[in-house]
């Protein structure tokens, strides 16, 4: 293991304190080899996090491609949601038959 050198200090609540140093007791650890820990699992989270993001992104955009949408200015739209998706899908069958 590299050697530490490197000193970051933040604040945080007294019951989050309080719930690091059981944890840490409960594991045998000290609270920066937990905090450690915790801050390296949340940081390779994130680096794959991006990639998972333009896949999601990706995704999302084929789905719409599919799905399309209902445009109108009613105001009680929302509650016809049903029906006009279905008289919509209605309308897109109709011509494939």
């Amino acid at each position: 293991m590299p050697r530490k050198t490197e000193v970051y200090t933040w604040r945080l609540s007294p019951a989050t304190k309080a719930h690091l140093e059981e944890v840490a007791r409960e594991t045998n650890r000290t609270v920066a080899q937990l905090l450690d820990e915790i801050v390296a699992e949340r940081l390779d989270t994130l680096d794959g996090n991006e990639a998972d993001i333009e896949l999601q992104r990706r995704l999302h955009a084929r789905v719409a491609r599919f799905l399309g949408n209902i445009s109108g200015g009613g105001a009680r739209r929302s509650e016809r949601a049903r029906e006009l998706v279905r008289a919509r899908l209605k309308r897109r069958y109709a011509h494939a038959r």
